[in-house]
């Protein structure tokens, strides 16, 4: 017994003895957290620099657009082919995507050799090889009479500018084809093919097999956003945003980045970590100064690395008595596969002694123990760089995502992963203890390279398709010129009908008289009331004119809610309210006994017959109390007042708030004499000659009219660019048939028409996987304010996608990509439809003006014009475009419905003033 335990003693001593003595040889390939951290700096370094469309052209880590933009979301179907070109053998592959909701595939492959008079030859020899495997596939699997679509993997680093295209940038690994580099390589496959006649294959798609694996991976697991590949090569790739890749043309969505990382170094990065044996490796090898942090990690070059490490320390005496074999000379001679059977853990060291034996080099035990530790510490340095650079890409991920902690899979796939016995259990221990805030799970791909191809050929196939369908579904939103010039023209004659006495009872655009018959000259003064209803809130005001030098509007207010009972209820309940909120307001102000003149902003259709009253032509912007329309609005405020006989008041004008909105800004630019609102409602006014009104009697000076825009199309005359969305949304509103024009273009629809269009696209499967979600059956949920949100430039999807989980709506990138497209294409139809409108009444200016060129200003307000990040730029280019001989100015109002409606009082009195004397 006691000799026994002195056997295992003396073991275990001699053990720790060579381990030692290999440790302070190889101390260099040893790498602390330290020294990986660091690593794992430097790889973020040049991840950025290979990102910047400046800083690329002199990095070395090229990171490459694949042109890959979407994932597998498990909808794929079809059959593919797919080849596979870049390891130690070429395979085929046929592989079978069923749309089944099990995310079930089938494979079926076959390998050939891939002589090394091919992989050294020229490229023609190479192609039609390639042609030649894959025909006997096709008639090995009876694909003959099939047009089938394939997926090419390509191992190499190839420059693309779009997924069916690759120039070949290097080759890399055993592989050195002449006439290949700076060619395409589809064109190149494309012509070998044209010479079988009998087959009838599309390419479709180039991929890297490291994006091959990550798209086989992302299939089984959503989650899965990288590649990595650790084999004959080694490289990694991910999903990056648009928005930080400078080489391609967009900010939207995601493309995955091939990174190309074995050439990280190659620029001196690494030298300080780079041994004498990976130098004369390198010198010795097929492209020098090339790859070399591939070098450091593929399992091409390990076991050439443990090679060089055991002939030097060989040459020094410290093993094998220092007797070199001539298979130690020889370059080669220790492969991966023998590095991997002298670390198995029971094993190892009775391999060892076999490897050692057959490279006639007669081994002792120690000198087994210390050829093992050698081979440990390079297959341990290997995992080492490999976890930091890794570990960068997860960081940067992460960081992109805004995330504290994230959760990711990484798709792997290589020979030295899968078959070395400790490498994939060292990997995932580094990586977890250099991003311990990435929970990360290693899925190792089945078939990746090959499948991973058909994968992203089959996702280009969906994403055809839905390209398709999207187009479709937004394509009557896209108006041409011709269009627009119609709608103008419409537009025109409308405003015509409205200003006739004959077709005034019958027109759709309602050209209200206002009976403001001037704009501030400067000598307005005095204390003024406003009232403000025209919204969900309602306004009072106490407005302060002061003119001469001093000249100045002071403004006090107090905001009042109206609840959705009184804005439905009775119009007495209504005006009461009304009054009950001016009370409140008058005593908060202490001004309950004085009575001041008052202007009210009633941004409803009225027909005035003067400019303090105002008949109530019918309810707009979901107000529906009773008995007001076909009422004087004047008169039931003031019968509010006198039931409650409080207070009394002056009532000088009934105003719109558009009118407003032009008194305010004519107040600052006396060229202003058109106003526009463009929020929860749209409207226009501007300032007519009296001549052209027929309605009103008398033909000098002019006079505001209100043109009540919204109705424009009421009698059908622009149903030809009405859609399908805009139908559901009017028989869904609360009067049906009517407003139709403010329905295309005002922020109160909007929202709902982008509503109906993502139900739609769920329907078809193109969004939210098809399941509509509680919320998005909920009208009204989707407020034009998100609209502005998502398609501010400012904003990444990962953000949009944040406002639409705040609707309920779990999306992934590509649902908010198209979220975002349908958005844009609402809001800018609305923009152009609202221009073509205003290009009407500004040409109508210039003609009443008889000139050749119009300068004019546009006063405006609304949420809609303020806030959303396009609708004014692409609101004035199309006034531009179909006015181009008026010079438009737009003016953005202060507070039209409030100061404008004291502006309107104030002249009205000025003018009533000077009528009196």
């Amino acid at each position: 017994m006691l000799a026994v335990h002195l056997l295992a003693f003396h073991f275990t001593k001699l053990k720790e003895d060579q381990i030692k003595k290999v440790d302070r040889y190889l101390y260099h390939m040893r790498l602390s957290d330290d020294v990986l951290l660091d690593v794992m700096a430097r790889f973020q370094a040049e991840m950025v620099k290979g990102l910047g469309r400046d800083t690329n052209p002199t990095a070395t880590v090229k990171m490459l657009p694949s042109f890959v933009r979407s994932l597998p979301d498990g909808s794929e179907k079809g059959d593919f082919l797919a080849v596979d070109l870049g390891g130690s053998q070429f395979r085929a592959h046929r592989v079978k995507v069923f749309d089944d909701g099990k995310q079930s595939s089938q494979l079926e492959s076959k390998f050939y050799p891939t002589p090394k008079e091919v992989i050294q030859g020229n490229g023609a020899e190479l192609f039609d090889y390639v042609a030649d495997c894959l025909l006997d596939f096709i008639e090995t699997k009876n694909l003959k009479r099939k047009k089938l679509p394939l997926g090419f993997t390509f191992s190499f680093p190839c420059k693309q500018t779009k997924l069916e295209e690759g120039v070949l940038l290097a080759w890399t690994k055993h592989f050195k084809v002449r006439g290949v580099q700076e060619t395409d390589v589809v064109s190149s496959l494309r012509k070998a093919l044209q010479k079988h006649k009998d087959i009838d294959v599309d390419v479709l798609a180039l991929v890297n097999d490291t994006v091959g694996t990550m798209m086989t991976c992302g299939y089984d697991d959503p989650r899965c956003e990288v590649g990595l590949i650790i084999g004959t090569g080694t490289n990694a790739c991910y999903m990056e945003e648009m928005r930080h890749i400078d080489l391609v043309e967009g900010d939207e969505g995601r493309m995955c980045i091939n990174t190309e990382w074995g050439a990280f170094g190659d620029d001196g990065a690494l030298d300080d970590l780079r041994t004498e044996f990976d130098r004369e490796l390198d010198l010795g090898s097929l492209n020098p100064g090339k790859q070399l942090f591939e070098k450091m990690i593929s399992s091409l070059y390990l076991g050439e690395l443990v090679r060089l490490i055991l002939l030097k320390m060989t040459k020094e005496g410290l093993l094998f008595n220092g007797k070199v074999s001539t298979a130690l000379l020889t370059k080669g001679k220790i492969e991966m596969k023998h590095v991997s059977a002298m670390e198995k853990y029971k094993e190892g060291l009775n391999n060892t002694r076999e490897i050692l034996t057959e490279l006639n080099l007669f081994p002792s035990e120690e000198d087994c123990i210390a050829v093992q530790h050698v081979c440990t510490i390079v297959s341990f340095r290997s995992a080492n760089l490999c976890a930091a650079a890794l570990a960068a890409i997860l960081t940067r991920l992460r960081e992109n995502k805004k995330l504290l902690r994230m959760r990711t899979t990484v798709g792997i796939d290589g020979g030295l992963y899968k078959t070395h016995p400790q490498y994939a259990k060292r990997l995932h221990k580094v990586v977890r203890r250099l991003v311990p805030n990435c929970d990360v799970r290693f899925l190792l791909s089945v078939s990746g390279s090959g499948k991973g191809a058909a994968m992203v050929t089959a996702v280009a196939y969906r994403l055809a398709a839905q390209r398709k369908q999207i187009d479709a579904a937004l394509a009557p939103f896209l108006l041409s010129l011709e269009t627009l010039r119609e709608v103008k023209n419409k537009m025109r004659t409308e405003l015509e009908y409205g200003l006739k006495r004959e077709t005034q009872a019958s027109a759709t655009v309602k050209m209200l008289p206002t009976y403001v018959c001037g704009t501030p000259d400067g000598t307005e003064k005095g204390k003024f009331l406003a009232l403000d209803l025209g919204g969900t809130n309602f306004r009072v005001l106490l407005v302060k004119i002061k003119s001469g030098r001093r000249r100045s509007v002071q403004m006090y207010n107090k905001i009042f809610a109206i609840p959705l009972e009184i804005m439905q209820g009775t119009g007495e309940e209504l005006f009461d309210h009304i009054v009950q909120c001016i009370a409140d307001f008058l005593e908060y102000m202490g001004i309950k006994g004085a009575r001041l003149p008052l202007g009210f902003t009633f941004s409803f259709p009225c027909r005035q017959a003067s400019i303090d009253k105002g008949t109530l032509v019918g309810w707009t912007k979901g107000f529906k109390a009773t008995d007001c329309e076909g009422e004087d609005v004047v008169d039931m405020l003031r019968e509010a007042i006198r039931r409650r006989n409080e207070f009394d008041l002056d009532i000088v004008a009934v105003v719109n708030d558009t009118v407003g909105t032009m008194m305010t800004c004519g107040y600052e630019d006396p060229n202003c004499e058109i106003g526009l609102i463009a929020g929860t409602g749209s409207n226009v006014c501007y300032m007519e000659d009296m001549k052209n009104i027929e309605i009103v009697e008398g033909d000098e000076g002019k006079m505001c009219i209100n043109t009540e825009w919204g109705g424009f199309g009421d009698n059908g005359c622009i149903d030809n660019i009405r859609t399908k969305y805009d139908i559901e949304v009017d028989e869904g509103s609360l009067n049906p048939g009517k407003q139709r024009y403010e329905k295309m273009t005002s922020g109160m629809y909007l929202g709902e028409i982008v509503r109906q269009i993502l139900i739609d696209l769920t329907k078809q499967g193109l969004l939210f996987r098809g399941q509509i979600s509680e919320s998005l059956r909920k009208r009204g949920i989707f407020e034009t304010k998100f609209l502005s949100q998502i398609e501010s430039d400012r904003l990444a999807l990962l953000q949009v996608r944040r406002i639409l989980q705040q609707l309920g709506l779990d999306s992934t990138c590509d649902d908010s990509i198209i979220v975002k497209e349908v958005c844009g294409a609402v809001s800018k139809r609305a923009a152009q439809l609202c221009g073509a409108g205003l290009a009407a009444i500004v040409e109508k200016k210039r003609e009443n003006r008889g000139v050749e060129h119009l300068q004019i200003t546009v006063g405006v307000d609304g949420t809609l014009y303020k806030l959303h990040p396009h609708f004014s730029r692409v609101l004035r280019e199309t006034v531009k475009e179909l006015a181009p001989q008026c010079d438009v100015t737009f003016m953005l109002s202060e507070d039209g419905s409030g100061k404008g409606a004291a502006l309107i009082t104030a002249v009205a009195k000025r003018l009533h003033n000077v009528g009196q004397k």
